[in-house]
């Protein structure tokens, strides 16, 4: 499928949900769905990206001069992808669906996983991810997704920990429900363990809220060096609030605190569009921290879609499936900067 297939069929779901969001409710409950098999994550068909074989983590955008270094690079990135399971049959995906591996390689570990193929090696399960229906939903059968989901993360970074590791420093990124999930796995293991957390260079929980309460160690970076820290950012345009985020971490990508400066865009390193196909020097978006938010004003480049936060949002307010696009090159560059503040920190 390409960007543009990809842009329409998401545009239409977000209709459907505006008006019927009944329509992408799976017809029965969670208990009465046999689970797809659980994945053994000693095989590699259970990972969207290894670091020893080529897949869509190694891209760069067209013509943008970058390379992946993968092969040489000091530390390793656990990357958690979106949700790219949208059709409601059943609660959770099956990680042998073809159709939405497709999604999942094609637009979120090329567009987003490959922000961190600099700075270290990318480790990215499949999981059978809840689908898209769970995060408009509040009763048990969208918890006891989410938890199935969790389950699987959590057993990839387990073998991630015993078997790839190696007790090289780590990069967790992720987004949207990547994000649910990446906040759970850094409070139940980085939290909690001294030595682990001395491993984690930084932690980059986008598109979806935090709150700096759940964590009881771990905090929120405070400049574009500090290490052993996360940050999170949730893009939308200027001037529309959005109030279930209200209060919610949110991280300047452009300057790398959490004040409300204006950051303009001439200090945006690099945007690239959700079609991957060029760079944009200087990027296109500027950024303000407000209130559980990162604004920005909409430039009217394309390929930079705007796509509603779970809620009421209308269409044109949020650049959900760009929270790592607008800021692209900015981001692969602050990884190598916190990740050579580490180095210089642990010799």
């Amino acid at each position: 499928m390409t960007a543009r297939a990809f842009i329409w069929t998401s545009a239409l779901l977000v209709l459907m949900l505006s008006s019927c969001i009944r329509l992408l409710k799976p017809i029965r409950s969670f208990d009465s769905y046999t689970p797809p098999p659980a994945p053994d994550y000693s095989q590699p068909a259970s990972w969207a990206t290894l670091p020893t074989r080529a897949d869509s983590a190694d891209a760069v955008p067209a013509n943008s001069g970058l390379r992946s270094r993968q092969a040489t690079a000091p530390a390793d990135v656990f990357f958690l992808h979106l949700t790219t399971r949208m059709k409601p049959r059943g609660w959770n995906a099956d990680i042998a669906n073809r159709h939405v591996n497709r999604y999942t390689d094609r637009f979120s570990i090329r567009t987003q996983a490959s922000v961190f193929n600099a700075a270290g090696r990318v480790y990215a399960p499949r999981y059978r991810q809840a689908t898209l229906y769970t995060f408009f939903d509040s009763t048990a059968n969208s918890q006891q997704a989410l938890t199935l989901a969790y389950s699987d993360v959590k057993a990839a970074f387990e073998y991630y920990l015993a078997h790839y590791n190696q007790g090289r420093p780590i990069i967790i990124a992720a987004h949207s429900q990547g994000t649910y999930h990446a906040r759970r796995l850094l409070r139940e293991f980085f939290d909690r363990d001294p030595a682990l957390r001395r491993r984690l260079v930084a932690a980059y929980l986008v598109g979806l809220n935090v709150d700096t309460a759940g964590y009881r160690v771990l905090r929120p970076c405070r400049d574009s060096l500090q290490t052993g820290c996360y940050v999170s950012w949730n893009t939308g345009s200027w001037g529309h609030d959005y109030p279930p985020y209200h209060g919610a971490l949110v991280t300047n990508p452009l300057t790398w605190r959490v004040d409300t400066a204006y950051a303009p865009a001439s200090l945006n390193r690099g945007s690239v569009p959700l079609s991957f196909r060029r760079i944009d020097r200087p990027g296109v978006a500027d950024a303000q921290v407000h209130d559980g938010l990162l604004w920005t004003h909409p430039s009217g480049r394309r390929g930079y879609f705007r796509f509603p936060l779970p809620g009421k949002w209308e269409l044109r307010h949020s650049f959900h499936l760009n929270d790592y696009g607008l800021y692209y090159l900015s981001v692969r560059r602050n990884a190598l900067a916190r990740l050579r503040a580490w180095q210089r920190a642990n010799p």
